[in-house]
């Protein structure tokens, strides 16, 4: 299949596909953005899109359990999924390891550690810090996705199934500033945790013969303190909506990944199906 023979796309995942914070908004309870990247990839292809990622989504929410979200319950994602989807993303695992939640509550606490009045509510936060993902963790994450694409392929028999990772969040030069209120043992944990969660994917991939695009990599030069960063940090304005989006894809990152998934369709075959 090559890119310009893609009809119709269907996009499954978590807020790392959904766009929290991009306008314009597309579902609000949903966290999804109308420039998210299935939105901006399904454009340049001219295909039709049918877009069931979700801010909070788990592997288990995707396959097989009802998701509650801003008063709303999602059904699982997978049951939404058209049968005549030839190409389907997946961008999901990190909520499986509490990856970015936790960046969003230790980076809460840092910032309102910073302040005498709110330290007491900051301290609270922090505890428990970084999760430490063990290597059941890891697998157990790592099963659930590669059980995402065996339901993607169960439902629409005809469709290429492309994993998309996730952005770098902390590299090599984010560094503790108002917008990362870590200190560097934090920030290392998280580094950590960042490579653990791109070795879901790596797995998951591995054993079910889906195609990988590999995010990580193509992103380290554009994490958090970088000139051109593609994630966010925490926003100077600690609302609901502006808390959702923090550490997430901004508006450059969301089309670097459009364009990664494009080249890629342009370089590559499908693999062929794991048995």
């Amino acid at each position: 299949m090559t890119a310009g023979r893609v009809r119709h796309i269907a996009a499954l995942g978590s807020s790392y596909a959904a766009g929290p914070g991009i306008e314009p908004v597309a579902d609000r309870r949903a966290h999804r953005s109308a420039r998210n990247y299935p939105h901006l990839f399904a454009e340049r292809l001219g295909a039709t899109l049918t877009d069931l990622t979700a801010g909070g989504a788990t592997t288990e929410t995707i396959t097989s359990t009802p998701q509650r979200l801003m008063f709303r319950t999602f059904p699982p994602q997978v049951d939404g999924l058209p049968a005549d989807a030839d190409l389907v993303t997946v961008t999901a695992g990190g909520n499986d390891l509490q990856y970015i939640g936790s960046m969003i509550r230790l980076g809460l606490a840092g910032r309102l550690a910073s302040r005498r009045l709110t330290r007491p509510l900051g301290t609270m936060l922090s505890r428990g810090g970084v999760p430490r993902a063990s290597e059941e963790d890891v697998e157990r994450a790592a099963s659930g996705l590669a059980g995402v694409v065996d339901e993607v392929r169960g439902r629409a028999t005809g469709a290429r199934v492309i994993l998309v990772d996730y952005l770098t969040v902390v590299g090599t030069r984010t560094a503790h500033g108002r917008a990362t209120p870590f200190d560097e043992p934090t920030l290392e944990e998280f580094r950590r945790l960042g490579a653990q969660v791109a070795d879901v994917f790596t797995r998951a991939a591995a054993r079910t013969g889906a195609e990988l695009v590999a995010m990580g990599p193509r992103s380290r030069d554009h994490a958090l303190g970088s000139p051109q960063p593609w994630v966010t940090g925490l926003p100077e304005r600690l609302s609901g909506s502006g808390l959702g989006g923090a550490f997430h894809p901004n508006a450059a990152g969301m089309r670097a990944v459009a364009d990664a998934i494009v080249d890629h369709l342009r370089t590559s075959m499908p693999c062929a199906d794991s048995d």
